[in-house]
């Protein structure tokens, strides 16, 4: 594959696509022919629609392909000598850019590098997704990544633009985004379990008893995170705050070594988090032995600035800090930067630069599990995951904005944010807030529950009342019950370039409709889901989630309510439930078990399959870097094939597998596979009577009116337009909009 190159003097466009476009200007005619911290790869397509016309109706040079017409009259770039126009039709009469003008309007955006401090909702950056046809993102002033992997100068080029013309085809776009910078790697599997942080100033036995807790109440975690106070803290005044450190808190962690190797044997896997920009004091147990390789003068403890530019500080940053530390069992880092304002970042962004080294070091010494928790530092980041989205506030504000942000951030390729889930400082305790965002955790990329030191901000499941600390429980269980779903998602984001979030308007790009639901996006290839975002109705005791149903029929993944698309529907749930939905034919794969080393794969899985529809569903497995892939074939007549490719034999020889269909009869089985393979039926969901009799006896309305549209809809049960105006004649808008929504349901007898 090449890509197709037009130059001149002092000027290159290349073709990388028919719909992406580099466009380059270097005062001294050598270009930029090396990787940067945003690009990885030029060269990965051939452009078939190019046509090249010169000194056409004056212009010194036209390209046009299927995505886009540019025009260029020599000299110097400007407004005034090159444009290009986007094809076709995506605003009222065209869609055009002037070089040095910012696109206006269009932009979907992408994402941001902090919510740190947020209350809501955060202007956000641009992504390469816009609804008017056409995105840029500057190169300019990016550093190259040399071949021995180093970070190097800047891009040699006073113009490096990419320019992307994909119209409305955004799947394709961001496919070829991935192929252009790079797809993010798989994620060990263990990353997709529950984390539990905290920055509280534990000590040893507390955090052990904090997890023997756990597991006795059933609650799985796969990742144990401890915060600042792991290390000394209370350093000498002299050699500044206490913020930065590598020396492990004895007074609180007498027998750390002993601490990790417990948490290791319970199934879970530790990071510590780090604030690097203090470097290496004296006060440090290693500092002896960072002295030597700096050549610093211990006798008057001169501390080792940090400096991570600086390759001689970088290996015994990490070969005398990090690395005596992973040795003892720390698997990976939490990079909490936040110090630019302190540090010339000029032609040298520090936070890439942490980014891009602690990944790679935590690769090679972790083949196939490489992992950092760090913030986003732009486009390219997506190569190094996972994402801290930092410390917002706990409020129904900063929850009603994190789906969008999510699901936002996939216009720029970054797939596996880490929020603070519950929100981190502020606030006020709200049980039915914490719940609604455990829910969303379990349905967003990572689920990772923090909080502050404050005594009363915990956000441990018994700090809640029953019916809360039950519900946050088993939706924890899911979470870890999920993982065989959520790794095959993770490994179709690396091979396939498909994020695992996603807007409404990826898969509707042309219908106005699918722009308007922030709080709805796709989770995967099979799951539907529209977050609740604002507290219950105090009378109804319901909350509301306001939801496009695409076409087709879907069905509720926990209720097993039927519906129809396409219509927007009002989905009240109690606490315990959540709108999640999956198409027909859509097919889910779990563990049977929540508690488990998320290391190992499942002997026993469940599939649940949601109605007879013709479809086809992949589900991949990982260890390390080897891959196995199960495939499901479902006809709408009922016939179900299964077959496995497992060259590396890492399925579980006495694998086993529970079909649970719903709306479907007794699959007719071509089982190619040594797989043990049973099947049950899934219950429907209840009746209309049966629901409605459920949810008014816990609403908080007269007594009387209960009995009233309980009679009536016993009496008219199959007449949803004669129940809607009966219960409209109450006068009661919020019952009419609850059962408007209870009536969008297609019942089957």
């Amino acid at each position: 594959m090449a890509a197709q190159i037009i130059a001149g003097e002092n000027y290159r466009f290349t073709i990388i696509t028919d719909y992406l476009l580099r466009i380059e200007w270097s005062d001294d005619g050598k270009f930029e022919e090396r990787p940067t911290y945003f690009v990885q790869d030029r060269n990965f397509a051939t452009p078939t629609t190019v046509q090249i016309y010169r000194q056409r109706q004056d212009h010194e040079l036209e390209i046009e392909t299927q995505g886009f017409h540019l025009y260029y009259d020599g000299g110097a770039f400007s407004a005034k000598n090159l444009w290009i126009d986007a094809k076709y039709g995506f605003e009222a009469h065209f869609s055009r850019w002037l070089f040095g003008r910012e696109p206006v309007g269009g932009n979907l955006f992408g994402t941001a590098r902090t919510l740190d401090e947020a209350n809501g909702e955060i202007p956000l950056e641009n992504g390469v997704i816009s609804r008017h046809g056409y995105a840029l993102i500057d190169d300019s002033d990016n550093n190259v990544i040399l071949p021995n992997q180093e970070i190097g100068p800047q891009n040699r080029d006073q113009t490096d633009l990419y320019y992307f013309a994909y119209g409305r085809q955004y799947q394709l776009e961001i496919k070829d985004y991935f192929k252009l910078s790079g797809a993010p790697p798989i994620l060990p599997r263990y990353a997709l379990g529950n984390w539990w942080s905290r920055y509280y100033q534990y000590n040893q036995q507390e955090y052990q008893d904090l997890f023997t807790k756990f597991q006795q109440e059933n609650v799985p975690f796969s990742v144990a995170v401890l915060d600042m106070d792991w290390h000394l803290t209370d350093v000498p005044a002299e050699q500044g705050s206490g913020w930065t450190g590598y020396t492990w808190n004895e007074s609180l962690f007498p027998d750390h070594h002993q601490l990790l190797q417990w948490l290791h044997r319970q199934g879970m896997k530790v990071t510590l988090n780090v604030h690097p920009a203090a470097g290496i004091r004296p006060f440090e147990k290693v500092y002896p032995q960072v002295a030597r390789h700096p050549k610093l003068d211990a006798k008057t403890k001169q501390p080792a600035v940090f400096d991570i530019k600086n390759p001689q500080f970088r290996h015994s940053y990490f070969e005398d800090v990090h690395h005596p530390l992973e040795k003892e069992g720390i698997d990976f880092w939490w990079l909490d930067w936040q110090q630019d304002r302190y540090f010339d970042t000029a032609g040298y962004d520090v936070l890439k630069a942490l980014n891009h080294y602690h990944y790679l070091d935590n690769e090679v010494r972790h083949p196939g599990e490489g992992l950092i928790l760090s913030r986003y530092a732009g486009p390219g980041s997506q190569r190094y995951p996972i994402g801290f989205s930092g410390d917002t506030w706990i409020s129904w504000a900063s929850l009603k904005f994190q789906p969008y942000f999510t699901a936002t951030a996939s216009n720029i390729g970054y797939s596996w944010w880490s929020h603070d889930i519950g929100g981190h400082m502020i606030g006020s305790y709200d049980p039915e807030l914490q719940t609604r965002w455990v829910q969303y955790g379990v349905f967003s990329p990572i689920n990772r529950l923090h909080s502050s030191d404050n005594p009363f901000s915990g956000k441990e499941p018994w700090n809640y009342p029953i019916e809360n600390r039950q519900v946050i429980d088993q939706f924890l269980q899911l979470r870890h019950q999920l993982i065989p779903y959520l790794d095959s998602e993770n490994i179709k984001t690396h091979q396939d370039g498909v994020p695992l979030v996603q807007p409404l308007y990826y898969h509707h790009p042309e219908m106005e409709t699918y722009y308007y639901y922030r709080d709805e996006y796709y989770f995967g290839s099979e799951l539907l889901v529209s977050a609740i975002v604002d507290p219950k109705n105090q009378q109804l005791q319901q909350s509301k989630a306001t939801t496009w149903i695409p076409a087709g029929t879907w069905y509720d993944f926990f209720t097993h309510q039927i519906y129809r698309g396409e219509q927007e529907v009002k989905l009240y749930r109690p606490l315990s439930e959540y709108p999640v939905l999956v198409r027909a034919g859509g097919m889910v794969p779990l563990t049977k078990l929540s508690q488990q080393n998320l290391d190992d794969l499942p002997v026993e899985l469940v599939v649940q399959i949601f109605g007879c529809a013709n479809h086809k569903y992949v589900m991949y497995e990982h260890q390390g870097q080897k891959i196995a892939s199960t495939t499901f074939t479902l006809s709408e007549d009922g016939r179900l094939t299964i077959t496995v490719e497992d060259l590396d034999h890492i399925i579980p020889s006495d694998r086993q597998i529970e079909l649970v269909t719903l709306d479907c009869p007794e699959l007719i089985l071509d089982n190619q596979t040594q797989y043990l393979i049973t099947q049950v039926q899934a219950d429907s969901a209840p009746s209309l009577t049966d629901q409605v009799y459920a949810a008014l006896k816990v609403m908080e309305i007269p007594f009387e009116l209960k009995r009233q549209i309980n009679d009536y809809v016993k009496s008219n049960a199959t007449d949803p337009v004669k129940i809607i105006n009966f219960i409209a004649t109450k006068d009661r808008p919020d019952l009419t909009d609850f059962f408007s929504g209870m009536l969008a349901q297609e019942f089957r007898s």
